[in-house]
């Protein structure tokens, strides 16, 4: 089982990589695919409870690749690591099928520092389910799920739920494409889209439309002030005019 996933990986490189010239030039000089070979292995070897082996695997992939993915990390088939250096793949993290990561990338927890005997055996790391891209630099953090075939652009700092088929850039993420099924089918390479806009634009824009409305609603309001003011000005006796005397008056 572990050497045909290996195998798949080998043909997903070649699909999703211009670059790749062949299975050998994969084999020999891609750091993403060690990183996910030896994870395979060292995965075997944390789920039959020889963990200490599996960690001195782990730590020599780290070392040789630049890519920390703790062995218990669950990651399906046909994982792409492109580029690699710098990405960091946490414990109780669940990777799907068909997903694609570039460089420094991180699936961490969220302060892990803090009363770290509470957090062990817990859900710490995010799910990434099947289809999913992330950008270089993309932070990933806590037990959050990102919906399938997803895009989480670069630099993007993720603390919450993403939907499925949608794309998410900026820090804190935000949505900026909405779901749509053939965009979602369509590779991405690092996870972001040439037409979206930005999303600190997209706000500025929306907060001077906004204002624009306040500012029309105002003068409306000012101009039924002023007529409401002429209107009671028309009703008071002039000035300088003194008024009827009653009768009987002297």
């Amino acid at each position: 089982m572990i050497f045909k996933n290996i195998q798949e990986d080998i043909r997903a490189f070649q699909e999703r990589d211009p670059a790749a010239k062949g299975p050998l030039a994969i084999i020999f000089t891609y750091p993403g695919f060690h990183a996910v070979a030896w994870h395979r292995i060292a995965h075997w070897l944390w789920g039959h409870k020889l963990f200490f082996v599996a960690r001195l695997i782990s730590n020599f992939a780290r070392w040789v690749t630049l890519i920390e993915i703790h062995p218990g990390a669950q990651i399906g088939r046909r994982l792409v690591i492109d580029h690699g250096g710098g990405v960091v793949i946490g414990e109780t993290a669940v990777i799907g099928d068909d997903v694609t990561i570039y460089h420094q990338v991180t699936l961490g927890g969220v302060a892990p520092s803090v009363d770290a005997d509470s957090q062990r055996g817990q859900k710490r790391h995010p799910t990434v389910d099947d289809g999913v891209i992330i950008g270089c630099g993309a932070a990933i953090l806590g037990p959050i799920t990102i919906g399938r075939q997803s895009r989480v652009g670069a630099n993007a700092v993720v603390t919450k739920d993403v939907p499925p088929g949608v794309t998410a850039v900026g820090n804190p993420a935000q949505v900026v494409l909405p779901k749509n099924k053939e965009r979602a089918k369509a590779f991405q390479a690092y996870g972001t889209p040439t037409d979206g806009q930005d999303p600190v634009m997209q706000t500025i824009e929306n907060l001077r439309s906004q204002l624009g409305v306040l500012m029309d609603r105002v003068a409306e309001l000012e101009e039924h002030e002023k007529a409401a003011q002429d209107e009671d000005a028309g009703k008071k006796p002039g000035r300088g005019m003194r008024p009827k005397a009653a009768a009987g008056d002297k």
